[in-house]
């Protein structure tokens, strides 16, 4: 069982689609504002208090609103979130993108990494197994209000720019897919990110990841559909 209400899961959805799409903290009036969430402003800062002692929510210094932690994210994403999978016209317009490269692995894999960063808007990245490592997407994260923070995109430069360490970050991701959060990945630097990667097979019998690197804010909704899709699609083209 959850250790929220069903009116706290209702206002913490709200919270955190409102934090997505705006970055900034989210207040009581806000969601009184713009959500029929049929309760007081009054009520609404009650409920926020609680989730902040069961750790769902934190208070940014010198705020009035609420962010969501990284237990909450993990919270919506695999228990709240609906996702927005790809049309079918566009997963053939995908694939019909990289078909010709299928034989050049390096041009497929690095056109697939330009693609994915384009649809998703951020920082795609696709390693193998032999120490072949493709960024694209480089600039998205200036778009981003997490990244004005110089350290928190130098270290994410650095860290890309190891790949033996980035590496042995994906290896500890199990499962063909998956979302890890900062707070998943014991060491401190990793913290400020999220990671959504699929695993995959290559022509040339290599085993890869691709996927994408953010801030832990980010559109879980559409970006994980289209991560799982880029994944399988090389699984697929390998099949051929």
């Amino acid at each position: 069982m959850y250790d929220l209400t069903q009116r706290q899961i209702e206002i913490l959805k709200k919270i955190i689609e409102e934090y997505i799409n705006t970055a900034e903290p989210v207040g009581s009036e806000t969601l009184e504002k713009k959500f029929d969430l049929g309760v007081s402003p009054a009520t609404i800062r009650n409920e926020m208090a609680e989730m902040i002692k069961l750790g769902y929510l934190s208070k940014p210094h010198s705020s009035a609103g609420r962010i969501p932690t990284s237990k909450a994210l993990k919270f919506y994403i695999n228990q709240l979130m609906k996702e927005k999978d790809m049309t079918v016209a566009e997963e053939v317009q995908e694939k019909e993108k990289v078909w010709d490269l299928r034989d050049n692995e390096d041009k497929f894999l690095r056109e697939l990494t330009h693609d994915l960063a384009q649809k998703t808007k951020t920082l795609a990245v696709s390693t193998t197994n032999d120490g072949d490592i493709f960024f694209s997407g480089y600039s998205n994260i200036l778009d981003m209000p997490e990244f004005y923070d110089i350290d928190i995109t130098r270290n994410l430069l650095n860290l890309l720019d190891d790949y033996r360490y980035f590496d042995s970050v994906l290896r500890r991701f199990e499962n063909d897919f998956g979302i890890f959060l900062g707070d998943d990945l014991q060491e401190d630097i990793l913290k400020p990110y999220c990671f959504v990667f699929s695993k995959f097979q290559t022509r040339q019998n290599k085993a890869g990841s691709i996927g994408i690197v953010g801030p832990m804010r980010i559109k879980y909704d559409s970006i994980a559909p289209v991560v799982r899709y880029f994944g399988d699609l090389v699984d697929e083209i390998a099949d051929w």
